[in-house]
This record gives C-alpha cells, sequence and structure tokens, in this order.
C-alpha cells in the first residue's frame, strides 16, 4: 500500500471545505493500493476554515491540520511538503485547491499515471478533453492561456501544455529536491518552478486532461499585475532558449563588428576577416552557451572535453551558415533579391534558431 498526502492550502474556505474532505474521503475508500492522508495548510482563515476542519478530525483519522502565516500560495506548499515529509514520508504528494476548482473524482487518474511510471502528473485545461469556464471573462481566458502559452515557447517544452494548473501529482523524490529552489517563490510563479525543477532534473512528466471549475464560493485570490511580472522574470531567468537567443544576437553583434573593422577600417582582405569574425562569434557562442544558457548541465572536465565540444559547435554552426545561405539563395531565385534581408531574418528565425537549439541539446549539451 503506497501513502499519498494532498496538500490543500486554505484561507476562508468554509462554504466548500467539508464537501470537499467528503469527496476526497470517498475516493480513499475505493482506493486499493493507495492510502491518502489530508493535510490542510490553513493561513489563520478569518472565517470557519479551521474550526471545520477541526471539527471533521473526530470523523477522519486521515485528516490533519496546521495553521501557517499568510504568506502567499508557495509559501503555503511549501511548509506543507515540509510537515508531510517529516510525518509521513509518503511516496506521492497530491496539490489541489480548496476552492472547488479541482474535482476529487480524477484522483484516481492522477495515480494510475504515476503507476504508469510518471514521476510529475499535471492536471491540463488545454489539451483534449480538458476545458476551462465557459463563463469566464476575456480578460482571464488571455492571461491564462497567454501565461502558458508564453512559458511552452520560453522553455522551448511544446510538449506540455499546462504550466499553471495546480492540480498536480509529484513523487516526493521531486520535491524534495526542489525545495531550496521553490522556496524563493511565494506566489503562483511556484507552480512554473516546481515544474521546470522536475524537467530539468529528467522527471517523467504526463498530462491528464480536467475540467476547471469555477468556484463555488469565495473571490480569487491572484494578483495578475504580479501573476505576469513573476512568470515573465522567472522564464527570462531560467530559459535556457531564451539565453540562447540572446547569446545568439551577441555573437551577430561581434560577427558584425570585426567585420566592419577588418573589412571597412584596417581594409584587410574579406576572406580573412570573415574567417575570423566567424569563428570568434562560434567561440563566444559556445562559451556562453556553456556557462550561461546551459549552465546547468555545462560540459566540465578535463581541456579535451571542451575541445570535442567546440569541435561540435562548429560543425552544427557550419550547417547552420550552409543552411542560410542556400535557402537564401532559393528564396532569391525564386521571389527576387531586393527582400534578402526578409529572407535571412525568417531563415534566422523559423529554421537556423530551431535547429541549433535543438542540436545543441541533444549533441553537445545532453541532459545529465
Amino acid at each position: 500500500m503506497r501513502k499519498a498526502v494532498a496538500i490543500l492550502p486554505t484561507f476562508n474556505e468554509a462554504g466548500y471545505i467539508k464537501s470537499l474532505i467528503k469527496s476526497i474521503e470517498d475516493v480513499n475508500k475505493s482506493l486499493e493500493a493507495w492510502e491518502i492522508e489530508i493535510l490542510i495548510v490553513d493561513s489563520f482563515s478569518t472565517d470557519d476554515t479551521s474550526t471545520i476542519v477541526k471539527e471533521l478530525q473526530k470523523k477522519y483519522g486521515n485528516l490533519h491540520i496546521i495553521e501557517v502565516p499568510k504568506e502567499g500560495l508557495g509559501r503555503a506548499y511549501l511548509q506543507g511538503f515540509n510537515y508531510a515529509i517529516n510525518k509521513f514520508n509518503p511516496y506521492l504528494i497530491i496539490q489541489m485547491d480548496a476552492d472547488g476548482q479541482h474535482d476529487p473524482k480524477k484522483i484516481p487518474d492522477f495515480l494510475s499515471e504515476i503507476q504508469k511510471g510518471a514521476d510529475f502528473v499535471v492536471g491540463t485545461r488545454y489539451s483534449k478533453g480538458g476545458s476551462i469556464p465557459k463563463n469566464w471573462g476575456i480578460h482571464r481566458k488571455i492571461l491564462s492561456i497567454g501565461a502558458n502559452l508564453f512559458i511552452r515557447l520560453g522553455f522551448m517544452k511544446l510538449q506540455i501544455s499546462e504550466w499553471t494548473n495546480g492540480y498536480r501529482a509529484i513523487k516526493t523524490w521531486i520535491v524534495k529536491g526542489a525545495l531550496n529552489h521553490i522556496k524563493n517563490y511565494s506566489g503562483y510563479v511556484f507552480q512554473v518552478a516546481m515544474l521546470d525543477y522536475a524537467l530539468r532534473n529528467n522527471a517523467k512528466t504526463s498530462e491528464i486532461p480536467v475540467d476547471f471549475k469555477e468556484r463555488r464560493y469565495g473571490i480569487s485570490k491572484i494578483n495578475a499585475y504580479q501573476y505576469i511580472l513573476q512568470i515573465f522574470l522567472y522564464v527570462l531567468s531560467y530559459s535556457s532558449f531564451i539565453k540562447f537567443v540572446i547569446v545568439g544576437l551577441i555573437g551577430f553583434v561581434l560577427d558584425f563588428g570585426i567585420s566592419f573593422l577588418g573589412i571597412n577600417i584596417l581594409h584587410k582582405p574579406v576572406w580573412l576577416i570573415t574567417l575570423l569574425s566567424t569563428e570568434t562569434a562560434i567561440i563566444s557562442n559556445f562559451f556562453l552557451n556553456n556557462f550561461w544558457s546551459f549552465d546547468h548541465k555545462r560540459i566540465t572536465g578535463p581541456l579535451i572535453a571542451f575541445i570535442i565540444g567546440l569541435t561540435k559547435f562548429n560543425l552544427i554552426s557550419s550547417v547552420s551558415i550552409a543552411i542560410q545561405t542556400v535557402g537564401i539563395q532559393l528564396l532569391i531565385y525564386f521571389f527576387g533579391s531586393e527582400r534578402w534581408y526578409i529572407y535571412k531574418i525568417l531563415i534566422i528565425a523559423f529554421v537556423i534558431i530551431p535547429y541549433s537549439y535543438i542540436l545543441y541539446n541533444k549533441v553537445i549539451w545532453k541532459n545529465k
């Protein structure tokens, strides 16, 4: 029998908490291979939330409550994680909202994915079978859908459709490892940080579709402006892809600057300066990517490791140059040379950058 702990942060959820706990208990009774402890992490609610939970503890021996300062969702979960790990040492931790938006009847689906080998299961609203409330205002739909799309593109993890939903099942080894990382995030960006940590540490992720319901009682506690800013800053700070693009821009400036200086100012042979500028940009890109873009899986060890990595980097970059040259020539042949610069930008944006990023991840900076 494997143990799971369902952690539910609460603040003024008296209107729904009793019904939610009963629903989880009903699911718990139906499970054969799992037993679920329920941990309420209450931020000193000003209504009867904690009173209701403490009364229900007389009926349910697996129901627990801790009261913590109101410091945001991330901090509440962090304290819940620590308590659950120290008291129960569970195999699995389940995250759930306590406001009626997450249906407890989906818990067996999460557990099924874990039993199939997943380490981290996310309830997704944005794949086939999932949904968001039809009565959401257009601003909230744009906020939710736009945030997830920005994160997917920013991290270049297009296969993951859901980053921000808090309905999740996570193996405890991931949570233990992530504690130092997620402690820096108090708001909803905590959800992004947790999934990002799991992916960086090669956790096997899975998604199940969920119907995200409108909350039944109370009001939403999300601060839209804070939510947008935190996600934007987190992705900029941790996205290997965005760092990779910035490094490419630095390389372009180096290449162009050396070419201009050598050819226009010093009047050196074009072939020599082109060779020098290109290789300087390639070497700069290699080391900036190694120690910044892909710092979490950087090349380390003896000098030969760097030489091999730089050689592979040169080969991939050479193919990129060849693709760009052939592509531009073909487009000029079919559509004329007047807009060569547009062709160049399009090829770099939609061919060279994705090609290079994928190859660098698969050939040079592999997951460790």
